[in-house]
């Protein structure tokens, strides 16, 4: 949604606080400023989101009482949000959910259950069905926080053929055929680091290549992606952190901008995100720089529509961060650190 070089965007935090749910902003890409930060949806712990490629549609985690699921709303043109329905299991909620590019499917990921959901979304009105595939997964790590399985992350294969699903509590990225139904089935398994926590994914625009961010050891891994069976190979580990930090950090989210040319990922404790540059050829990354995020435990972070910008959200310091990003260097320049959000964690814009 446009209006002036004014972008819509959406934030999910922990409701805790003085935390009511889902939060509504505008980015003026004019003036480089966050404004209109309105609440969009009373709702418990909408902690991620995701947005249907035609703006139609936004879907959240969300708990209540003893119950965790997925949440479906129509966004206005006011961008406001109007709930279709819901679908909780008995449990835990899940800590992320996303959709496929036709909106047929939603996926959500369980951390404390360890568990990957599939839903048929319903055409007409966005609804979601009732889980059509719960997958549990069996196993543990030598981490004591790896005592189980602990699903952080499921979305589709840049084909669409197969679901990525990222465990970081048996250090395992795990590939998931989607029958037309909404079955899973499990199509492969990559071993990766012994308790290094892996934790979000994201691809290369090219399709050919995959980064996923570790919460234990701070690393990025290069993946190459391959198509025909769903699998993935490794290529590189490489440090998100300094070489000189020694204290408590957890990586956090992995980004990466629509040329293919710059990752970035989040650092909490470190609390920063660190740039890396992408090699065309190979995929492989080299360090660029890190930015301060101007506040405690950055959880996400988002590049708007145009991507000359990034919102970054500091979970426990209660504030967003604006910084300006230069397209030629990927290095970013902060703008404003003041912006007061309780408990921000996820951050999404409408598609352009």
């Amino acid at each position: 949604m446009t209006n002036n070089q004014k972008y819509t965007g959406y934030i999910g935090t922990y409701t805790k606080g003085d935390s009511k749910g889902i939060y509504s902003f505008t980015l003026d890409t004019t003036e480089g400023r966050i404004a209109d930060i309105n609440e969009a949806a009373q709702l418990e712990n909408p902690t991620y989101l995701t947005i249907s490629k035609d703006n139609r549609y936004l879907y959240s985690v969300a708990k209540k009482g003893e119950e965790g699921g997925v949440v479906a709303f129509s966004i206005e043109g006011d961008g406001t949000l109007t709930e279709q329905n819901r679908q909780m299991l008995p449990g835990s909620s899940p800590c992320h959910v996303s959709v496929d590019s036709k909106n047929r499917y939603a996926f959500s990921a369980n951390y404390h259950k360890g568990s990957v959901e599939s839903y048929i979304i319903n055409e007409e009105d966005g609804s979601v069905q009732p889980a059509a595939s719960i997958i549990k997964h069996e196993g543990s790590g030598p981490d004591p926080r790896q005592e189980k399985p602990h699903t952080h992350y499921a979305g589709v294969t840049p084909d669409e053929n197969y679901l990525a699903v990222v465990e970081l509590g048996i250090d395992a990225l795990i590939t998931y055929a989607v029958d037309s139904d909404g079955t899973l089935s499990k199509a492969n398994l990559l071993p990766l680091k012994a308790g290094s926590g892996p934790r979000h994914l994201v691809f290369h625009p090219n399709g050919k290549f995959a980064y996923l961010m570790t919460e234990f050891s701070s690393e990025v891994i290069v993946l190459t992606y391959h198509p025909e069976n769903g699998h993935f190979t490794e290529k590189q580990y490489i440090s998100t952190l300094p070489a000189d930090f020694s204290e408590n950090n957890q990586g956090s989210a992995i980004h990466i901008s629509s040329d293919g040319r710059f990752v970035y990922a989040g650092n909490r404790g470190h609390n920063s995100i660190a740039v890396f540059r992408v090699d065309v050829e190979t995929g492989e990354l080299s360090f660029v720089e890190h930015t301060s995020t101007e506040g405690d435990w950055p959880r996400d972070f988002m590049f708007d529509p145009t991507e000359k910008f990034i919102v970054a959200s500091n979970q426990e310091s209660s504030n967003l961060v604006l910084f300006a990003r230069d397209e030629e260097s990927g290095k970013l320049t902060l703008i404003e650190s003041d912006i007061v959000v309780p408990y921000p964690v996820c951050i999404k814009f409408l598609h352009i």
